[in-house]
């Protein structure tokens, strides 16, 4: 996960923190895609990588294939083994504490909103929100009960800027803001975030006394990626880098990144840009290395935390290339 890219080597041992666990979909992801399934098609992981991982993007990101509840599931099994292990007397794996030592990121809910996006209106983004609301808070509470006691929650991006929400959701020009997101959309999205952060302010204020519970205004970070893509060195903002199509999405639905497709009588493949490095969008749904390398940057500052939380003063955090 995109966290984790921002440890140099030299600044483990400065860290209060052993591991760092990801919960979350294709836009956190620490690879976990590829072991379950077929690697993403070339040109994914042409910028870093120089091949396709499994990731969504042209790099390194910010894809764990399973649901929420389901990666719970995985986490109990994990601590399970954890436990045996170290009741053998091995030390291969870690020290059970690391439960109640790690931070944990979860980073989800937007699969559960767009994963039939073509059919996906303004009101089906509210009527899906209050269920993955009560998804995380209470994945939240059982990975409490496992020991975890720090978690950094990440709020929704502002989807009303993705191309593939432009194209497949029906809209009037008077719903585009000057950036050329949709503004209904996006304002659904806020009402989902209104509804998270309140829903993590009273578990915290109840059963979750002593954790750190902390709210990540990912929304904010995103949304000033792609309304001012220049202020951070990129030119770019909602048009897609990998797709087909060009124009202002360069998005297709019938053809996703790196895919190839016989249409109208001929075969067309979603390709890549020559410069991923000037777009926040790699594909019209994910960001780009560059994008994500930014987007962390700023999340480790701490500025877009609720509360605040001391992460710099317990972690050296050095940025890498």
């Amino acid at each position: 996960m995109v966290l984790l890219l921002m440890f140099s080597p030299s600044s483990y041992a400065k860290c209060a923190y052993e591991a760092i666990f990801n919960l979350g979909d294709s836009n956190s992801d620490a690879g976990g895609f590829y072991p379950a399934f077929p690697s993403q098609p070339s040109p994914n992981g042409m910028t870093y990588f120089s091949k396709p991982t499994g990731r969504t993007t042209d790099g390194r990101q910010h894809a764990l294939p399973f649901y929420l509840a389901v990666q719970i599931n995985q986490m109990k099994q994990f601590k399970a083994t954890v436990e045996e292990s170290k009741s053998q007397g091995e030390t291969n794996l870690p020290q059970p504490d690391i439960f109640g030592k790690a931070p944990y990121t979860i980073y989800i809910g937007q699969y559960d909103i767009s994963h039939d996006v073509a059919s996906l209106d303004v009101d089906g983004v509210k009527q899906y929100s209050p269920q993955i609301v009560q998804e995380i808070t209470n994945a939240i509470k059982e990975l409490y009960r496992l020991g975890g006691r720090s978690f950094l929650v990440l709020n929704l991006a502002p989807m009303g800027c993705y191309a593939a929400v432009l194209t497949q959701v029906s809209h009037d020009e008077s719903d585009i803001d000057q950036s050329g997101c949709m503004i209904s959309f996006n304002n659904a999205v806020r009402d989902y975030n209104s509804a998270l952060k309140e829903s993590l302010q009273q578990a915290r204020q109840e059963e979750l006394k002593d954790a750190n519970v902390i709210y990540v205004d990912n929304h904010a970070i995103q949304l000033d990626l792609y309304q001012n893509p220049t202020s951070h060195g990129l030119e770019h903002g909602i048009t897609a880098c990998c797709g087909y199509g060009g124009g202002s999405y360069n998005f297709d639905p019938q053809v996703f990144c790196g895919n190839t497709k016989e249409m109208n009588g001929q075969k067309v493949t979603a390709s890549a840009c020559g410069d991923p490095e000037k777009y926040v969008s790699w594909d019209g749904i994910h960001l780009t290395e560059n994008a994500n390398k930014i987007k962390a940057s700023a999340i480790l500052s701490g500025s877009y935390f609720d509360p605040q939380f001391s992460l710099n003063q317990l972690c050296d955090i050095q940025p890498i290339g």
